[in-house]
C-alpha cells in the first residue's frame, strides 16, 4: 500500500489534475491519497479580502483563513480529486481527518508566536482507512483535522501523510511535487540514505522548499516506513524519482 502526497501548487491545473487521476488507477495497488491546497487557499484570502499571515513560513490559520481552508480544501480540491480519480475507474472516497474523527489533532504551539488553528496530529484512526481499503475504496484525504470537542486544525500536509503512513505501515510514503526528486549538478539522485540527505543539507545542495520535503521522509523512514520517494507527475507514472530509505 501507497501513501501519495500531492502539493497545491498545479492542482488549479486540469490537465495535471486528470493526469494524476490515470497515473493512480494504473499503479495497480491500494493507495490513500492526501493533497494540500496552500495555493488557491492564498488566492481565495486575497479574493475576499483576508490578508494572509505566516510565522516563520507557517501559514496562520485566524477564524477567518479556516473559513477558507475548509472551503479550499475539504470542498474544491477534495472533490476535483476525487473526481479526477473516478473518471479514470477508481473507486474514491473524498474525506478529511474531521470525518468520523478519522485523524486527530491538538494544538500546535510555536516558540514564534500562535499559529491560530494549525494543528499537530496526536492519532489515526487506523481502522476507518484499513476498512476503506479493504473494500478496494482510495481514500482522497484533505488535511483538515479534528480536535478535541469537535475543534477543527489545519495540518501540514505533508505531516498528515508522514503520520498514514507511519499508522498503517506503508510499503512507500511518495511526495508528488513540481521537481523529479533530488537534484546534484541538475542530475536526479535515484537513491539517499538519511545520512547522505543530512550531508546534502549541510552542503547546500537541498535548499529551500526541497528541505521541509526530506525531512518529512526522514521522520516517516525513521517512524517505520521501508521508503519514502520524491517525484513529480511524471516519475509518478514512470518509477522514478529520489528514493529515501534507512
Amino acid at each position: 500500500m501507497q501513501v501519495i502526497k500531492i502539493g497545491g501548487n498545479e492542482l488549479d491545473d486540469p490537465q495535471f489534475v486528470g493526469g494524476m487521476g490515470q497515473a493512480i488507477a494504473a499503479l495497480g495497488e491500494a493507495v490513500i491519497l492526501v493533497h494540500g491546497g496552500g495555493k488557491e487557499i492564498r488566492e481565495l484570502q486575497e479574493r475576499l479580502g483576508v490578508e494572509p499571515q505566516y510565522i516563520d513560513g507557517l501559514r496562520v490559520t485566524d477564524p477567518a483563513s479556516l473559513s477558507i481552508v475548509k472551503m479550499v480544501l475539504a470542498g474544491r480540491i477534495n472533490k476535483r480529486l476525487a473526481a479526477s480519480l473516478g473518471a479514470a475507474g477508481v473507486d474514491a472516497f473524498g474525506m478529511s481527518g474531521v470525518d468520523r474523527a478519522s485523524i486527530k489533532a491538538e494544538k500546535l504551539q510555536h516558540p514564534s508566536g500562535d499559529l491560530g488553528q494549525v494543528g499537530r496530529i496526536v492519532e489515526v484512526r487506523t481502522e476507518v482507512f484499513r476498512h476503506l481499503l479493504d473494500a478496494g475504496v482510495t481514500p482522497v484525504v484533505s488535511p483538515v483535522c479534528y480536535g478535541p470537542d469537535g475543534t477543527i486544525f489545519n495540518v501540514n500536509a505533508d505531516h498528515v501523510a508522514q503520520a498514514l503512513a507511519i499508522a498503517l505501515q506503508a510499503d512507500t510514503l511518495v511526495f508528488v511535487s513540481n521537481v523529479p526528486g533530488v537534484l546534484k549538478d541538475d542530475q536526479l539522485l535515484p537513491r539517499l540514505t538519511i545520512t547522505e540527505v543530512e550531508q546534502l543539507i549541510a552542503d547546500g545542495v537541498i535548499t529551500s522548499g526541497m528541505i521541509p520535503k526530506v525531512r518529512s521522509a526522514v521522520s516517516a523512514v525513521q517512524g517505520g516506513v521501508a521508503a519514502v520517494k520524491i517525484t513529480n507527475l511524471a516519475g509518478l507514472k514512470e518509477g522514478t524519482g529520489t528514493v529515501i530509505v534507512q
